[in-house]
């Protein structure tokens, strides 16, 4: 029984929000128009088609590990992204806005290391960065992650210094082709350099096993409803795709120890759990102080610290830090054209 399709096929997960960056990515991958998406969407979502000359299945995920997604969410959509990328994606595509800090980025891999063992981070994970178009002018994305980001550069260094963007800047079809196809490229040798197999792992491997099983029973159910001649008929391939994607669709949920990796919150009200709406509203508040006070240009580090002070937790650390970062950054710049 072909359970899982060709060997040449790539299979890969997008893991980020709903939002047009991740939607995009998607459809640059597969070729599709924003239209044949559902832009609402909330739970995962299974593509298949051609890209760059390759069979690719790409498996879209919400972001179950944002602090504002419930237990029950969570556990549902992890559920669903391992049901319908078995038996192993070849590779997590991290989305990663540039333009926001990393807090839940950082959450996401220690999660997959968590659930699928640390190789899903070091060895099959592509760190996909987003909102580009962000950056200045005459700064290059590598140049803006080494020397501004620590905690960009963090997350690519966890997932061995692999990352990329699928966004042109304008350059149009023929650039964002060559982007897609650097992208799979870069997959195929993640994968090669981790022995040249898909991830796997006793979670997947369950669910491999459920998959098959589902998908057998809805077979014999379908010959045993058609006529004689009919069930002597052979499935065709389309036919096992379908069936399969049937079969992934009603496993239902996996008996997940989400609570080891995901605590329960604590309902105390402080300055470290505040909401991440509220967070990254303070985020873009303090950025845009920055580029207004140029009377902090001299004090950038002390400026981090104490937007790290008053954030607090873990990531208040990450906050001030690249807070800090950005007034050096202005400082910089604003030197540069006084010269």
């Amino acid at each position: 029984m072909a359970a899982s399709g060709t060997q040449s096929e790539l299979r890969l997960v997008v893991l980020g929000p709903i939002k047009p960056g991740n939607r995009t990515a998607v459809c640059s991958i597969l070729g599709l128009e924003e239209s044949q998406r559902d832009a609402e969407a909330q739970e995962c979502t299974k593509h298949r088609g051609e890209a760059a000359g390759r069979q690719v299945v790409v498996v879209s995920s919400p972001a179950w590990y944002a602090s504002a997604c419930s237990p029950d969410e969570r556990r549902t959509h992890i559920s669903s992204l391992i049901a319908s990328s078995s038996p192993g994606p070849h590779a997590f595509l991290l989305c990663v806005p540039v333009n926001e800090p990393a807090r839940d980025e950082s959450m996401a891999l220690d999660a997959l290391a968590k659930l699928f063992g640390p190789a899903a981070v070091s060895q099959h994970t592509v760190i996909l960065f987003t909102h580009t178009e962000e950056l200045g002018e005459d700064e290059t994305l590598e140049q803006y992650v080494v020397t501004w980001r620590k905690d960009l550069r963090q997350l690519v260094e966890r997932c061995g210094d692999r990352y990329h963007t699928l966004e042109s800047g304008g350059g149009g079809a023929a650039e964002e082709g060559r982007a897609v196809e650097e992208l799979l490229e870069k997959v195929e040798q993640a994968v090669k350099e981790s022995g040249g197999n898909h991830l796997s792992c006793p979670l997947y491997r369950e669910a491999e096993d459920r998959v098959r099983q589902l998908q057998t029973e809805i077979i014999r159910q379908r010959s045993a409803n058609s006529s004689a001649s009919d069930s002597q008929q052979e499935v065709t391939e389309q036919e096992m795709e379908a069936v399969r994607e049937e079969a992934e669709r009603s496993t239902g949920d996996f008996d997940l120890n989400l609570d080891d990796i995901f605590p329960s919150d604590d309902k105390s009200v402080s300055p470290s759990s505040a909401p991440p709406s509220l967070l990254r509203g303070l985020w873009e508040k303090l950025v845009g102080w920055v580029r207004w006070l140029p009377s902090l240009v001299r004090v950038e580090a002390l400026f981090g610290a104490l937007v790290g002070l008053f954030v607090g937790g873990t990531m208040g650390g990450t906050v001030g830090a690249t807070v800090g970062s950005v007034a050096t950054e202005v400082s910089r710049r604003k030197t540069e054209k006084t010269k």
